[in-house]
Formats: structure tokens, sequence, C-alpha cells
């Protein structure tokens, strides 16, 4: 059975979220996009290419003039624009036009190098999501936003171009390290945090069915996070104003990303922005404590940090560099913060001691 979201913009059709069980149905789904006998080139990386490459090929040959590959080191310091240069030149070696297509096989580095890539390669080619982790699966792979890493600075160059279509197959979950799949939890959560009670209930009531991984609670899931992400993208597609919302966490969450040089994966980092955040949320007096507990529970149960014990940060240090983070406006952050559990809103008036203050609290024994 296929489950499939569809993406409006001013009341058109942009493209499907289609997710299925397997590949089985990706070339039947390419047929349909008018992509017949041009060439497709399939971006991954070295983790996932060894496992899926040869099956999403297999689809593609028979609707493609020719179906080639471009497969760079796997993890977060290859997001640049080296490796964008590299697939550039490859494109351009195999004399690949604006009616070609790429194809982003991966996770959020391989959607967004490969994404940024066809936005701005011959000034606009299609491309086709093709998400293989949690994470990529209910966040990166939808909405269009596409970048890489500059200096350590986190998606600091980027464009937004939407894909032109997303096909996602659950059952690549299977293969994910448990870290991996931990880290797309951080996501799923802040979903539920900023725009569903119930769904934030929802996943915390089928937490046990969603660590086994069982395929029909854990589609459910990723159709339910599409379908939020879905409804803020179309009301906000280049996020001016309410689109910031899924921002939640992100600021802090950024800013500790870039002082581990991503030793933590951006679920983690996710976290423990959005742990902060609830405490923000809490000193100002909208959450209660035992709300706060609540979510830092959540987050312990799928195995991600709610603490920045042992991480060998200073808080300064991490103030300071929430100041380079891409979601500054005029000089002041545009900080997350929730009015209660699934209702967040954008807040320009957290002060520097109120973060300070959150992040030794986030810092102390007895959390965590």
């Amino acid at each position: 059975m296929t489950d499939r979201i569809t993406i409006h913009r001013d009341g058109e059709d942009i493209y499907d979220i289609v997710l299925e069980p397997s590949f089985a149905r990706l070339g039947k789904e390419v047929s349909e996009l008018g992509i017949k006998g041009r060439r497709a080139c399939i971006v991954s990386d070295s983790n996932v290419a060894p496992i899926y490459l040869d099956a999403v090929k297999e689809q593609l040959a028979p609707y493609c003039s020719a179906v080639d590959s471009f497969v760079f080191q796997a993890g977060e310091e290859q997001k640049n624009l080296d490796t964008v240069r590299e697939l550039y030149r490859y494109l351009i070696c195999r004399h690949y036009d604006r009616k070609d297509v790429l194809v982003a096989l991966g996770g959020g580095v391989v959607g967004d190098l490969c994404g940024y890539t066809a936005a701005t390669y011959l000034r606009g080619i299609r491309f086709i999501q093709v998400p293989t982790t949690l994470l990529s699966q209910v966040d990166s792979s939808i909405g269009g936003k596409t970048g890489v890493d500059f200096d350590s600075y986190k998606n600091m160059v980027g464009a937004f171009h939407m894909p032109i279509l997303v096909y996602t197959n659950t059952a690549t979950l299977q293969t994910l390290p448990n870290e991996q799949y931990s880290s797309g939890m951080g996501e799923i959560i802040k979903h539920g945090l900023i725009k569903s009670r119930d769904y934030y209930d929802w996943i915390n009531s089928h937490a046990q069915e969603i660590i086994k991984r069982e395929d029909g609670t854990c589609r459910t899931m990723i159709l339910k996070s599409d379908q939020i992400k879905q409804k803020v993208v179309e009301e906000d597609p280049l996020e001016l104003g309410q689109r910031a919302l899924l921002n939640f966490g992100h600021t802090l969450g950024h800013a500790i990303e870039k002082l581990m040089s991503f030793r933590l994966l951006h679920g983690q980092c996710v976290a423990l922005g959005c742990m902060g955040a609830v405490h923000l949320s809490v000193l100002r007096g909208l959450l209660s404590k035992e709300e706060e507990q609540a979510v830092r529970q959540a987050l312990l149960r799928f195995g991600l940090p709610v603490s920045l014990k042992g991480l060998d940060l200073k808080e300064e240090d991490i103030l300071a560099a929430t100041k380079n983070d891409k979601k500054m406006d005029s000089g002041a952050i545009r900080f997350i913060l929730l009015r209660q559990i699934g209702d967040a809103y954008i807040d320009r008036t957290v002060s520097d001691q109120e973060l300070l203050d959150t992040l030794c609290w986030m810092s102390e024994e007895n959390n965590g």
C-alpha cells in the first residue's frame, strides 16, 4: 500500500512524498515525472551506496538513457563546497544538461549537498530525494531547503530548490545503526513539541514499538511527521515567518554541533537544543517543571542526550557560537519557545543571561 502526500504551492501540486516498504515502485514513480530518455546521476555516500545503489540503479535504468553515480566519503565534514565542486566537475565531464536529473540517495548530508548542486548547476536542474535515514525521511528531504557547511558554519551556503519527488523506502530503517535511528527521533519529538500535543503523546505511548522499529508503527510515525512538516512548508515555503518554528532546538543545537566539530549527530544536537528551549520556556513561566521532566524522559527513552556533561564545552563558547547562527534577525536571535506542548512561537527577546543560565543548568550534575 502506498502512502502519498502532495506538497502544494499557490494552489498547484509541486511534488509528492511517497512512502513505500521497498524500492519496487521507484521506477514507476519516476516514469511519471517526464524524464524518460534523460540522464540520471545518483549522488550517494560511502555508507549508503554499497547497500542501496544497485537497487536504485535497477529501478531507474528502464526509464533513463544512462544512470551514473557519484559517491563521496560519508560524514558531515564532506558537506562542503569542495565536494560540490567535485560533483560539478563530474556532471560537466559527462555533459549533463538542464533536462537531466540528480537523485539524492542517502541521509541529510547527501540530500542537502545534492539539492544544493541541483539548485546551482546550470542555474538549476531537477532532483529527486530518496532519503534512507529516519532524520532525512521526516525532515531534510521535505521542503526544498538545501545547503552546505562553510568553515564549520552549519548550512551557511544554500538555496531553496524543491525536489520533483521524495521517495521514502521505510525498510531502509532496518539497516540504520542505533545511533542514527535515535538521531531521527530528535526531529520527530520536535514536531510534536512545536505543533501537536496529540502526536507528542502518541510518540510516547508507542515508544516500545518505535524502539523495536516495527514497520507499521514507524510508517505511521513518518507519515504524521511528514504531514506536520507539509503544513508548515506550504504555509511558508521560503521561511519568512512560521516555518521558522521548525528551528525549535536548532539555535543551541547548531552551536553545539559546530563546537563539537560534528562529532555528535544532528538529531543528538537538536535534542540538546530542545532541552534548552524547554528550560527557557520554564524560566519564562510557560511550561511547568513537571512538563520539563517529561520531555527529558521522552528524549532519554529514545537514547538522546539531555545534558552537556562530558562534552568538554564552555557555556560562554556555546553562547558566542549562537551569534553566528543564520537565523539571526537584525542582530537578534529568533529563538523558538513553547507556550505549551504542541504550541511554539518565535521570540526575539531571549537575553544572553537567560541563555547562559540555561546552558549552566544543562551542565549541572542533576540534569542527567
